[in-house]
């Protein structure tokens, strides 16, 4: 048996298990990563976070995520805050801010003068291939800047109209009259295995209040809805301010708490911005 080290974080509810590959490298596979997750017989999280050392000199630390099912992902914004304020404190990095490698290209973290951690989540993408997303046979209409997709949703028996964005993982965004009472649970698992989606896909549920202020709801892929996803707000802020509905910041109410985001629009990054603090550290055996 080995002593496992870990930090236990969250960021609005959103919570991670994050390991210290720098300082203690370990491998990992799915099936810890499944241990680890398990809320009964493990330590319990969304997702587990990697600080992996550079891969060369010169370069950035890694970053990597995997949900509680085990499986690799490509970006989350939560779990970025959290990666972030956990570099700081460990001393991986000088200032209020640092760079990360990801699956997907680079990203900086950094520390506001009020503790609150703000991630530079890149550009959205929305075109099918960046997704990815099929369209073939899905009716569209353009609202604004943006296509907005509609599918027959077979669990509810009736339409459902969506919007598609990349925030380096697949998103799509739904807006709701009611976001505390809509299905999630049969629209989230519907598109995540409808064939226009070959990697599966976040499913965000946005109740618009005004153009600075939103509700959301996240199901996500792997763990299914948590309280709160970073990408997935993104999503819904870049789709919201495509189809004229959002302002340049709003700030969204997830279930685990506030976010806000804030973006000037195409050409721009998106910044996302949060909390991110340590739940508590500990050791598990492996």
């Amino acid at each position: 048996m080995t002593e496992l080290h870990f930090t236990k974080m969250q960021g609005a509810g959103n919570d991670f298990v994050v390991l210290d590959r720098v300082a203690e490298p370990v491998e990992v596979t799915p099936q810890l990563v499944r241990r680890l997750a398990d809320r009964r017989f493990g330590i319990g999280a969304d997702q587990l976070l990697l600080l992996d050392p550079p891969q060369k000199e010169g370069e950035p630390l890694r970053y990597r995520i995997f949900n509680s099912d085990g499986d690799e992902v490509e970006q989350c914004g939560n779990g970025a805050r959290c990666i972030g304020r956990f570099a700081l404190e460990r001393g991986y990095a000088s200032g209020d801010s640092i760079p990360f490698q990801t699956m997907k290209g680079k990203i900086c973290v950094k520390r506001e003068p009020d503790g609150r951690m703000v991630a530079d989540m890149g550009e959205p993408r929305f075109l099918p291939e960046d997704i990815p997303f099929r369209p073939e046979g899905l009716e569209c209409r353009i609202e604004n800047q943006i296509p907005v997709w509609k599918v027959y949703c077979t669990p509810l028996k009736r339409d459902i109209e969506f919007t598609v964005t990349s925030m380096g993982n697949p998103h799509a965004t739904i807006l709701t009259d009611d976001a505390d009472r809509e299905r999630i649970d049969l629209i989230g698992p519907f598109l995540q295995q409808h064939p226009a989606f070959p990697e599966s896909v976040n499913v965000g549920f946005v109740e618009v209040e005004s153009a600075q202020k939103a509700k959301i709801r996240v199901w996500e892929r792997g763990p299914g809805e948590t309280l709160a996803c970073g990408t997935g707000t993104s999503a819904a802020m870049a789709a919201g301010l495509m189809r004229g509905i959002f302002g340049r910041r709003v700030e969204f109410s997830a279930r685990g708490g506030a976010l806000a985001c804030a973006w000037e629009g195409p050409g721009a990054t998106l910044s996302l911005i949060g909390p991110a603090e340590v739940v508590f550290t500990g050791s598990i055996e492996i």
